[in-house]
């Protein structure tokens, strides 16, 4: 039996357990297959593990997606995670490559998943809190939001959970650096069923401008000569 002589949800099933670029590899084989590649039933999970991903046309985007996850591990992490005036003049130019990628596809995300049940980032330094704040607006069914080691989020973040996070039951925002333990403190007090997990967030050196971070150092050094 040829594989093209299976019914759709056999097809389906098969398709499930292959990974984005042997899905795309085997839709070009055949119209039939192609057409089980652009049912949304088959994407209700993505996971990528760079944003050059974000830019491949071997995913689909619809209301079936559940699961998105977006973890970048890598050196370069933390040259994007490095304060912008601490940043040499290579190191911005290849942060400014791919600034935007993560936040546009989110904001992509917002406009054509609204069934979003769970989000994962890890290491996307350039996500803000309006992209974050808009997700939680279009995406009512959240109920799990992890932002692992994601610098600009901020008490903004956690301020738009509890105005627009009611589907929301767990939330960790794990080494970002931007966010408060008066922040943190807030959503345990509003939203008391959502499992709130931050390590080191709140104790991290938050980002500042040059001028007061190099007073704080001038005031350091003169302690030590004390």
């Amino acid at each position: 039996m040829h594989i093209t002589q299976l019914n759709r949800e056999c097809l389906l099933h098969l398709f499930s357990f292959l990974d984005k670029n042997s899905r795309k590899n085997l839709a070009k084989t055949c119209h039939k297959l192609l057409e089980v590649f652009q049912d949304p039933l088959l994407w209700s999970l993505l996971n990528f593990h760079s944003p050059v991903e974000l830019k491949k046309d071997n995913f689909l985007l619809g209301s079936a997606l559940k699961h998105l996850s977006i973890c970048w591990y890598s050196e370069r992490v933390k040259v994007c995670n490095i304060e912008d005036w601490m940043k040499n003049s290579f190191q911005k130019d290849y942060c400014k490559r791919h600034e935007n990628t993560v936040s546009d596809f989110l904001l992509d995300i917002c406009n054509r998943c609204p069934n979003l049940l769970s989000l994962t980032l890890s290491g996307c330094g350039h996500v803000t809190d309006d992209c974050i704040l808009q997700l939680l607006k279009k995406c009512p069914n959240l109920k799990s939001l992890k932002l692992e080691n994601c610098v600009q989020i901020t008490d903004h973040t956690l301020e738009a959970v509890t105005l627009h996070g009611a589907s929301l039951q767990t939330l960790h925002v794990d080494f970002c650096r931007n966010v408060t333990q008066a922040g943190l403190e807030r959503v345990r007090e509003k939203c008391p069923s959502v499992m709130l997990r931050a390590e080191r967030s709140a104790n991290m050196i938050p980002d500042s401008k040059p001028e007061k971070k190099l007073m704080l150092e001038k005031a350091s050094r003169k302690l030590v000569q004390l």
